[in-house]
């Protein structure tokens, strides 16, 4: 008993050691980036209810997160673990996992069919970013740390994807968006987009997105917020009548990108995400 007392001592010495050298927003970065390739499917059966707020990693609790909008899920609720506490928002058209660490989605989720891609069409986009003000302020995202940035505002919900008025408008939330290239949000990644609409519009059924960003372990920031500027950004397809999931993983920088699609597979083997039960795809 005395050796393992011991041993606590020295790890706390040790630990308070780090803390003082590289500060403790450092160590508890580090921690919680250590946790990113974690994520548990939970299924979904929750009564309604307003959105919760979750701590990071906290599948227990995943069910009852989008009680408020369980049609953008194609029947379960992927868990993250990730730094940060998560807040599950609900918009008309898609649904939010919010970090409240990197200031960003940690995934957004959207259904879409064949009369929604036709309805989107004729909806006129009208661009109005504007902060998530059901978030706390020191957990969103402002304009101003985007201005000067060198990064676009970049959708992870295609503000093209949304079928009425409201929900095109609610895409512009900047709890849906992540810093982009501009090289890559208006060529590529918007190709990616297009292309998605175009398989959903001739798809047999529901098909369900999955996007959102990849974080190296020292992630570069943005603004007086310090946002978090992703890696890699990637999208899932789902076809669950189709029974086909392919997804897309793209360098967050300039120059050109591959647009062939790889397997869920694969993209589950570089992001640590399963996002999907085993026995789906």
């Amino acid at each position: 008993m005395a050796k393992r007392r011991g041993q606590a001592k020295g790890l706390q010495r040790g630990l308070a050691s780090v803390v003082r050298r590289v500060g403790l927003a450092t160590v508890l970065g580090v921690v919680g980036m250590l946790q990113i390739p974690g994520c548990n499917v939970v299924p979904f059966d929750a009564a309604p209810g307003k959105p919760s707020v979750v701590k990071a990693g906290s599948a227990a609790h995943a069910a009852g997160m989008f009680d408020q909008c369980p049609q953008h899920f194609p029947g379960f609720v992927p868990a993250v673990a990730w730094p940060g506490q998560q807040r599950a928002l609900c918009f008309d058209g898609f649904a939010v996992l919010h970090s409240g660490q990197s200031k960003t989605p940690v995934y957004v989720v959207e259904r879409l069919d064949r009369a929604s891609v036709e309805a989107a069409k004729g909806v006129k986009r009208v661009d109005r970013f504007y902060p998530e003000a059901r978030l706390p302020a020191a957990d969103r995202a402002q304009l101003a740390d985007y201005a000067g940035s060198g990064y676009d505002r970049g959708h992870m919900a295609p503000a093209g994807d949304m079928a009425t008025e409201s929900a095109k408008a609610q895409s512009f939330s900047l709890a849906n968006m992540v810093p982009q290239a501009p090289e890559l949000n208006q060529r590529d990644w918007n190709q990616i987009e297009q292309a998605t609409r175009k398989y959903a519009a001739r798809a047999g059924g529901d098909v369900f997105v999955f996007t959102g960003p990849s974080f190296t372990q020292r992630p570069s920031t943005i603004g007086p917020g310090q946002v978090w500027v992703p890696g890699h950004t990637w999208k899932v397809v789902y076809s669950r009548g189709e029974r086909r999931v392919w997804a897309y993983w793209m360098e967050n920088s300039a120059g050109k990108h591959s647009l062939k699609p790889i397997s869920y597979q694969e993209f589950t083997q570089r992001s640590g995400l399963r996002l999907l039960p085993d026995s789906e795809p």
